[in-house]
């Protein structure tokens, strides 16, 4: 077990540059200049000083060696912990030789947060395919960070955004995240929604505080699968898996058809959808609330939440990214932090 972060970094998060091609060093310098009206958590960024410093030359940049020195820096610049690019990073336009420097930051940042030195990591979005090209072998972030911190159970992908004029926030939890459609069926099985549910269940508790979670096991099949005429995996799979999740004590309802899910009254009823696959999760989230959508990883012996969108080469070096969902990541990472710590 880790131990707790110190009184000194209890409240220290460190953020990953991402891609640095992308609007990552932009959303950090923008959350970095709200900081005081959005009464962020100290943070620092794990990046290049120079590459940030030449995105906006009006924000400051302090270069530190350690974490503790995020605290002496932060109220007058933006606290960067460096790590160098291997050649100028062009907006939107990605390069294979800077995949390095991406990837040691997020070793860097997994290292300090099983260290204690900082309370938790958000990690600011990747170009999946700049890195493949690089010889990364992970599907993403998720199972890369898995790696890192010697997970001994597969990960959980949970999106959440907050309640707001739409109605009450949303808590998604994926049993498969990136395969083709094409794929799902065949990779749903009865223990993996276990898994996922019970890995969502224990999330609930230890990282929101919410001490009798109520699960919402979605349907894979229109209509729920209309008794096996729209296809057998609720039946036969999902079904069983509730079941299954009942007898372990944990409360959980369905298989429900997902069209009827996520309006504002049903969502008032359950602390989060177990998803069968990722646009069944994600595209009621991102309408819900597009902006402030927030990337939780489960199963993590570490704090990582990141913001819900990605790199963005379309919008880079515009100026017209919106920091919105990186404040709720940091805002998000603290909170879980302090549920933990407090645990």
């Amino acid at each position: 077990m880790i131990a707790p972060p110190s009184s000194r970094t209890a409240n220290l998060v460190a953020l990953t540059m991402g891609e640095p091609s992308g609007i990552g060093g932009e959303i950090a310098i923008k959350a970095w200049a709200l900081r005081k009206k959005q009464k962020l958590p100290p943070f620092f960024v794990i990046g290049d000083p120079q590459w940030l410093a030449a995105l906006d030359p009006n924000i400051p940049v302090a270069e530190i060696s350690t974490p503790s020195e995020c605290t002496a820096h932060y109220n007058k610049a933006l606290p960067v912990l460096p790590v160098r690019l291997a050649v100028s990073a062009l907006p939107g336009k990605p390069d294979a030789r800077n995949a390095e420097a991406v990837l040691g930051a997020i070793r860097i940042g997994a290292e300090l947060a099983l260290s204690g030195a900082i309370s938790a990591l958000v990690t600011n979005p990747i170009e999946k395919a700049v890195l493949y090209n690089a010889g990364f072998s992970h599907p993403g972030h998720t199972e890369f960070l898995a790696e890192l911190t010697g997970a001994t159970i597969p990960p959980v992908m949970l999106l959440t955004c907050p309640a707001s004029v739409n109605g009450p926030g949303l808590r998604v939890a994926l049993v498969t995240v990136h395969l083709p459609l094409a794929q799902v069926a065949g990779y749903l099985e009865r223990a993996r929604i276990v898994a996922t549910a019970q890995a969502t269940a224990y999330a609930l508790t230890q990282d929101f505080g919410i001490a009798a979670p109520r699960l919402a096991i979605a349907a894979l099949n229109p209509h729920g699968g209309e008794q096996g005429a729209l296809g057998r995996e609720e039946i036969e799979i999902i079904a069983p898996a509730v079941a299954d999740l009942r007898d372990l004590g944990i409360n959980a309802q369905g298989p429900f058809p997902a069209d009827t899910l996520f309006h504002a009254e049903a969502r008032r009823d359950f602390d989060s959808v177990i998803c069968m696959y990722h646009d069944q999760a994600l595209i009621p989230l991102k309408t819900i609330d597009f902006a402030r959508g927030v990337n939780v990883t489960l199963g993590l012996n570490i704090v990582r939440t990141s913001p819900d969108h990605g790199v963005a080469l379309d919008i880079a070096g515009t100026g017209a990214a919106s920091p919105a969902s990186l404040i709720a990541a940091l805002h998000m990472a603290r909170e879980i932090a302090r549920y933990r710590h407090d645990a």
